[in-house]
């Protein structure tokens, strides 16, 4: 009897091995980085080139594949609370298909409702198990008819089968910038990521994308969406992007352009680590980004509000205004010689886990 249980046992055990063993390779087979440098084409694109002097607005908003209600936690955000509890998120899908749905369709409600003329997304899927196959890309192309756009992928992973009671599956998702105005080119380059063994698996192929928008004289402007890594710890992996966005910065100034990048930067751009009102102790992934730590001629552009409303809320707990850990990681740097403001727009966090921030500029 002992025999044909420890036979037993070991089938089962050989079993398991081989089914690891299997899903470790398929994993594999599967990964890729995208390179550096890839041409995006541009749709729709407009004939219109934009003019110095005329105040032109432009919005960055990361809807969160269209998951995070103000509801919602994620399985990756850990906190604790001011009397030393532990918190984590539970959730790798959005709750249903319907509210993903929503959500995505109520960030599209207010980009449309600032009618701006540049427009940068982040965390749009194309196609994902987590956002039930919704192509949020489309939607947000559909939403905008009137607008250039150009797409770059940031996430591709095969099926992870992780949580295990809620595995978040297959996703293909990125960055879309959308212009009313001629974009003459758009590249996708690639950041340094994180390539270990488990987190290469799971983690963003992060990008930024650079489009050039034609101007009147000689110069070009160039916006840059951008979407740097979380989870990150000690920083060491954000301050590599950093170095390669600096790089792009410097260029771009050498050649007498104007710049403006904007996004979510993962970073608190605003020296608002403890700016509003928590119940919760900061978290581990915040550290601050100045603008000495920027190339030399760029600057953060702090919104007018930035004490009275944050971009960013922590999503280890359900969204409660005064107790959720809050910060502003959204925002633009923009080039010397641009004249420009910037306002955090007040979504509740009802669609996204962020907020979405306007840029008022003028280009001399």
């Amino acid at each position: 009897m002992w025999k044909r249980i420890g036979i037993a046992a070991g089938c089962v055990v050989l079993f398991l091995v081989l089914l690891v063993g299997g899903y470790i390779a398929y994993m594999q087979i599967q990964y890729y980085r995208i390179e550096d440098n890839q041409a995006i084409a541009t749709e729709n694109n407009r004939e219109e080139i934009i003019k110095p002097g005329t105040p032109y607005t432009v919005m960055t908003y990361n809807i969160g594949f269209g998951a995070y209600s103000d509801d919602y936690t994620f399985f990756m955000d850990t906190g604790e609370m001011l009397d030393g509890t532990k918190t984590t998120g539970t959730s790798a899908r959005a709750k249903s298909k319907e509210e993903a749905l929503a959500n995505t369709e109520g960030s599209i409600g207010l980009l449309e409702a600032e009618n701006p003329d540049f427009i940068f997304v982040q965390e749009a899927d194309e196609k994902a198990t987590r956002s039930y196959g919704i192509n949020q890309v489309e939607l947000l192309k559909e939403s905008f008819p009137e607008y250039a756009s150009a797409f770059a992928c940031n996430f591709h992973s095969a099926y992870l089968f992780y949580p295990f009671h809620e595995p978040h599956g297959a996703v293909r998702a990125g960055m879309l910038t959308f212009g009313k105005y001629q974009i003459s080119e758009s590249v996708r380059r690639q950041f340094p990521v994180d390539n270990s063994f488990i987190t290469k698996f799971t983690d963003l192929d992060r990008c930024f994308m650079v489009s050039r928008v034609p101007m009147e004289g000689e110069k070009e402007l160039l916006l840059i969406n951008l979407h740097l890594s979380a989870y990150d710890e000690g920083g060491k992996v954000r301050a590599k992007q950093l170095e390669l966005l600096n790089q792009v910065l410097a260029e771009e100034r050498e050649k007498g352009n104007y710049v403006i990048a904007g996004g979510d930067f993962n970073h608190d751009i605003a020296g608002s680590i403890e700016s509003f009102p928590s119940g919760q102790k900061v978290p581990g992934w915040v550290y601050q980004l100045e603008d000495s730590q920027l190339a030399e001629g760029y600057h953060f552009v702090k919104a007018e509000n930035a004490e009275e409303t944050p971009t960013c809320r922590g999503a280890d707990i359900p969204y409660e205004k005064g107790v959720t850990y809050t910060v502003i990681v959204d925002g633009f740097i923009v080039s010397d010689g641009i004249t420009a403001t910037a306002e955090n727009l007040d979504g509740e966090f009802r669609y996204s886990d962020h907020n979405p921030v306007k840029l008022t500029f003028k280009l001399p």
